[in-house]
């Protein structure tokens, strides 16, 4: 599965037989010189307008599943509540646990790599 995440950059990651593996799409280049990140997030959003930069997101969503081979994409951020008709075996993510994946993530850090930051987990 593929996540998309849409806001003010692209965020994007992978997970292969349950492990997550972060990407960089958002630096692979598109059209005219300009990066797909670019094209999808919110500057591109400005830029293009709804319409088309709708019609550039759904190219590139089609563009990574034919690269990565996917069985789904999952898109979400904050800029993916503009999203119309998403192709099949694509669906539209939440938000509401953005926070709680975070807080997991942090709670995996070991210790001694925590010393030196204003917030420190329980353990």
């Amino acid at each position: 599965m593929l996540f998309l995440g849409l806001g003010t950059g692209l965020g994007s990651a992978l997970i292969v037989k349950g492990t997550l593996q972060p990407l960089e799409l958002q630096a692979c280049p598109y059209r005219k010189g300009k990066t797909v990140e670019e094209y999808v997030s919110t500057e591109g959003l400005k830029e293009l307008g709804h319409r088309k930069w709708n019609r550039h997101v759904l190219k590139v969503i089609e563009l990574f599943r034919y690269m990565l081979q996917v069985d789904y994409i999952v898109v979400g951020g904050g800029n993916s509540k503009f999203l119309t008709d998403l192709p099949s075996n694509t669906l539209l993510g939440s938000n509401q646990f953005a926070f709680l994946g975070g807080i997991r993530l942090w709670e995996g850090i070991p210790k001694k790599f925590c010393s030196n930051t204003v917030f420190r987990p329980k353990h």
